[in-house]
């Protein structure tokens, strides 16, 4: 069902938020892309292809804004993305039933809402960073990958706490490597679900492309450097847990 010109508007400008704050450390934004597609009544089956899509829009000008500011670090990388590829792949091949796909969602919501406002008073940490143990790091990375293609989100969200609590990396080298996880897990994901032909995309879709193009490049421009003001951090957060709360309520 096709969304109304007033509805459109209100979704851009939401994912326009979203994706400059999201941006800003090194995420996609898919989980708040959700929260608001969840607050407007958009249906459960767009709901995982339109995430997935901004998603990679979004994490792959991370990525190049991240690396090209001096923090990626491959090594760090690919012993999670090599097993998260394929397993979000396989996610994103399987169609959950609707009620399945909002509880799921719901609490990926909830979660991301908790780190959020969690992040908004971190600043730059001061430790000796070390290598997370390769059998380790492949274990999560399918799971986060599995999680992504079931439901459209990258797995950022549960990396990048990992990463930092585990003492794996430091905050902006936390960023600059959630982004390139974030963009193989959605392209994964995404091919997943049209090989299974379980997708379809609104023709809307290019404006919300088009809006969180831009909010994306500016907030990884300003994230890549500095960080994003906590307060707004925090009232995205208070919208994903009452999008959280909604898509677990219905």
């Amino acid at each position: 069902m096709e969304a109304n010109d007033l509805l459109i508007a209100a979704l851009a400008a939401g994912m326009l938020v979203a994706a400059f704050v999201y941006a800003s450390v090194g995420h996609g934004g898919a989980s708040a892309y959700l929260a608001v597609m969840a607050l407007a009544g958009i249906a459960p089956q767009e709901m995982r292809p339109i995430a997935l899509v901004l998603n990679v829009v979004v994490s792959a000008v991370a990525t190049f804004k991240f690396y090209r500011a001096g923090h990626f670090r491959w090594r760090l990388l690919w012993p999670f993305a090599v097993t998260s590829i394929p397993a979000a792949y396989a996610g994103g091949a399987i169609a959950l039933p609707g009620h399945w796909y909002k509880a799921i969602v719901g609490a990926v919501l909830i979660y991301a809402a908790w780190q959020l406002w969690l992040s908004a008073r971190a600043g730059e940490e001061m430790r000796e960073v070390r290598q997370p143990p390769f059998a380790l790091a492949m274990l999560i990375g399918g799971g986060l990958g599995l999680l992504s293609g079931l439901t459209g989100v990258g797995g950022g969200i549960f990396l990048s706490p990992l990463l930092l609590i585990l003492g794996w990396a430091r905050t902006k080298q936390t960023s600059a490597v959630a982004a390139p996880f974030i963009l193989v897990n959605s392209i994964a994901g995404l091919a997943g679900a049209f090989m299974a032909r379980s997708t379809s995309l609104p023709s809307y879709m290019w404006i919300l492309v088009a809006t969180v193009l831009v909010g994306g490049w500016l907030g990884a421009e300003y994230g890549s450097r500095r960080f994003t003001n906590p307060l707004i951090r925090r009232m995205l957060a208070v919208v994903l847990a009452v999008a959280g709360a909604k898509m677990i309520g219905v």
